[in-house]
Order: structure tokens, then C-alpha cells, then sequence
């Protein structure tokens, strides 16, 4: 069974760049790294040698682990879906904390593109979970590490 990684339109489009970058970029550059350091010779105190190949094996694995997801990846267009007012994967919800007032708003998207700075948040957090399948006017309960919150999902938009 493969592992499906959900993501958003411009989450893929985003690895696919870092993808790009890493193979036409910065592979070629440390192997031209690795190559240079060589020649000033012995490799076992040749410290250059050693953190060029480093570089090179968390480059080749950064590679291997994003194409794992897009070849695993479930590419979800919430603007294609039709708008019913539930909280699903990609959509971006506005919601009221009961006990505050504060408003907060967040996109859930996939692992990868979560940035809670920029109000996107992951489908696996605990507050996407608690939202995932509620409809605008629900009242959630959402366990946070600083106790329970309960907000109201004022609105769903498919941004």
C-alpha cells in the first residue's frame, strides 16, 4: 500500500521547484565541490572532501524524499470543488475563539506546506483535525497544548 501525501495545487508546485533547483543547481555544485577538494589530496584529513560529500547525501536524500511524495501525492484543487460551507482538505477557515473573541484564519494544507506563520496549518494538526468535516456556525473544541479552545467556524472559503 503507498503512502498518499494530500497536498494543495501550489504545494506541488512548490517541490517540484525545490526539486528542480536541487537537481540542476545544487547537485552539480557539490560534485564540482567534491571534485575540487580531491585534488588537494589526502581525502582522510581532507575536511572540505568530507562536508562536500555530506552536503551530497542530504542533497540526494531531499531528493529521494520529495519524490517519494510526488510520486505519492494527491493533488486536491479545492477552488474545483464545490462550495457547501464544510471544513475539507485546502479550504481556508475563518474561525471566532468563544473565549477571546480573537479571530483567526487558516488554510489547511499538506505536511509540507504548513507555515503557521502564514496561517497555513496541517491537515494532521490537532485544530485541522478537530475542523476537517464541521460546517460554518459549528462550534469546535480543539485540545491545544495550552489546554482546550473552543471556537466557531464563522466561514469557509475555497481560496
Amino acid at each position: 500500500m503507498t503512502t498518499r501525501y494530500p497536498m494543495t495545487v501550489e504545494g506541488e508546485k512548490a517541490l517540484q521547484d525545490e526539486l528542480k533547483q536541487l537537481k540542476s543547481v545544487e547537485r552539480p555544485k557539490v560534485i564540482a565541490s567534491i571534485a575540487e577538494a580531491r585534488e588537494h589530496g589526502d581525502l582522510k584529513e581532507n575536511a572540505e572532501y568530507h562536508a562536500a560529500r555530506e552536503q551530497q547525501g542530504f542533497i540526494e536524500g531531499r531528493i529521494a524524499e520529495i519524490e517519494a511524495k510526488l510520486g505519492g501525492s494527491q493533488v486536491i484543487d479545492v477552488k474545483a470543488l464545490p462550495h457547501t460551507g464544510k471544513v475539507v482538505f485546502g479550504t481556508t477557515v475563518s474561525l471566532i475563539n468563544l473565549e477571546t473573541d480573537a479571530e483567526v484564519k487558516y488554510r489547511i494544507v499538506g505536511e509540507d506546506e504548513a507555515n503557521v506563520k502564514e496561517n497555513r496549518i496541517s491537515v494532521t494538526s490537532p485544530i485541522a483535525r478537530a475542523l476537517i468535516g464541521k460546517e460554518e456556525g459549528d462550534v469546535v473544541n480543539v485540545v491545544t497544548p495550552g489546554g482546550q479552545v473552543e471556537y466557531e467556524i464563522e466561514k469557509v472559503e475555497h481560496l
